[in-house]
């Protein structure tokens, strides 16, 4: 890579990766998958996360070859996802196309304080765009403090400090917020509903949608049926 003549900088685990991202802001991050401390998911997770390191595209070059893993850098925000053992010919060219691509779509910069975020913000936003990708199948909080590269004590602190609220707390108001916006928009029953914003069963979801909102899911549908029908009744007039 120095030979096609690009400046390299170095890293040796996800969390250094972040931190010469946050530092260098370069014009494009090639990463293995499996690393110490942190891994390359992780860190993709906090980079995608952080609006002062999102724009920059990630390549991901590594021996981890399983489907499952190739779609999950994928989806978590990797624009490319090359195999060991791979042609340096090949990657220089995955590069060079990528690079172009973020030149040409880069928006106008916007300027960002870093005091505007701190670590724990940033992990708070990583760990919310995985659940809001897995409500019906939500990781526990140790298991969504790996993905984002921390431990479940801080990950816990994380989200009291800025939501004020617990990881449990904040998934279950997503959730029903979520389920308010189903029950006015599509005709899908309470029970297909609940299982898919990940309650065990149609009554479970009945009695927290009520804990929180002071009145069942089908009471609720009614009454915006209600609404809707009174909203758009027209005056009869007769015409001679």
């Amino acid at each position: 890579m120095r030979n096609a003549g690009y400046r390299i900088s170095v890293g040796f685990d996800g969390s250094q990766a972040y931190q010469r991202a946050l530092a260098i802001s370069p014009d494009l991050i090639l990463m293995d998958v499996r690393m110490p401390r942190m891994d390359g998911f992780a860190a993709c997770r906090l980079l995608a996360a952080d609006p002062r390191t999102s724009a920059i595209p990630v390549i991901f070059l590594t021996v981890a070859g399983e489907l499952h893993e190739r779609l999950n850098g994928l989806e978590i925000g990797g624009v490319d996802y090359v195999l060991k053992p791979f042609e340096p010919a090949e990657v220089l060219a995955r590069i060079r196309v990528h690079l172009a691509r973020a030149s040409g779509n880069r928006p106008a910069e916007e300027k960002v304080s870093a005091s505007d975020f701190t670590g724990d913000s940033v992990i708070v936003r990583a760990a919310i765009r995985h659940l809001s990708q897995s409500l019906n199948n939500p990781p526990s909080v140790e298991q969504l403090a790996r993905l984002v590269g921390t431990n479940e004590k801080r990950l816990s602190r994380a989200f009291r400090d800025n939501l004020g609220r617990t990881v449990f707390e904040y998934l279950r108001d997503e959730r029903l917020r979520i389920a308010q916006r189903l029950l006015s928009s599509t005709p899908l029953s309470i029970a297909s509903i609940a299982d898919e914003i990940g309650f065990s069963s149609a009554a479970n979801f009945a009695t927290a949608f009520r804990e929180r909102f002071g009145t069942t899911p089908s009471s609720y549908r009614e009454e915006l049926r209600c609404r809707d029908l009174a909203g758009t009744e027209e005056p009869t007039v007769d015409a001679e």
